[in-house]
């Protein structure tokens, strides 16, 4: 299989880092070249320098050849763009990522129906999606005021699960270290580079993003 990812955010890297490891393949367009550099240490993927909402880069990403587009930059008008541009240039499955949940019903009605909402995912929920493995989650049992935020272990986040100061109404309920499943006790340690699975009240949402996504 083979991803195209507009935008090198959080979601997009984990999500990326994912399908890396079961062996597909990934490109990442991203409009900073100081992003791409710092990515093109650790991720073995390809990478086009510039706005990935212009038919002439997405063209360039090869869309015959790719599986999935994910629109995944941090502007959610710029993804329903990119997600229109790239359904035009006939990519095979279109997603856009958008963080104002008033975006999801006209991406429906454009016809952009697998529209993402970060804080009801997480980047291996879409390497499965994928991959096609069309299973139940937890994500898909949250719901009203609840929400589910995913995060990776930074250096100086990697201490005990007690001592993360999460905000209230914020509990850890899983993570995955070395692609191994650990349901954690309070005082699990966390490493650096860890994924993190939390569920949280919505108006937290704000805040944890701006400490790990930002």
């Amino acid at each position: 299989m083979r991803a195209v990812f507009v935008g090198a955010g959080s979601l997009a890297v984990m999500t990326a880092r994912h399908l890396l490891k079961r062996g597909h393949d990934v490109v990442m367009i991203e409009c900073n070249k100081n992003r791409i550099e710092e990515l093109a240490e650790e991720l073995d993927c390809g990478f086009l320098h510039g706005d990935g909402s212009k038919p002439a880069l997405l063209r360039e990403a090869d869309p015959e050849q790719t599986d999935f587009l994910f629109c995944f930059t941090e502007n959610d008008q710029t993804n329903i763009l990119a997600s229109l541009a790239g359904r035009s240039l006939g990519y095979d499955r279109v997603v856009p990522k958008i963080d104002d949940p008033e975006f999801e019903h006209l991406c429906i009605e454009l016809g952009l129906e697998d529209v993402i909402i970060p804080a009801r995912t997480s980047g291996r929920y879409l390497a499965d999606m994928v991959e096609g493995n069309d299973h139940l989650e937890i994500i898909a049992l949250v719901k009203n005021e609840a929400r589910v935020f995913s995060f990776v272990v930074r250096e100086g986040d990697d201490k005990p699960i007690n001592e993360l100061d999460l905000p209230e109404e914020s509990r850890v309920v899983l993570f995955y270290r070395d692609d191994n499943f650990v349901l954690p006790e309070p005082d699990s340690k966390l490493k650096r580079g860890d994924e993190v699975i939390l569920i949280t009240h919505h108006r937290n949402i704000k805040s944890l993003r701006e400490r790990w996504r930002g």
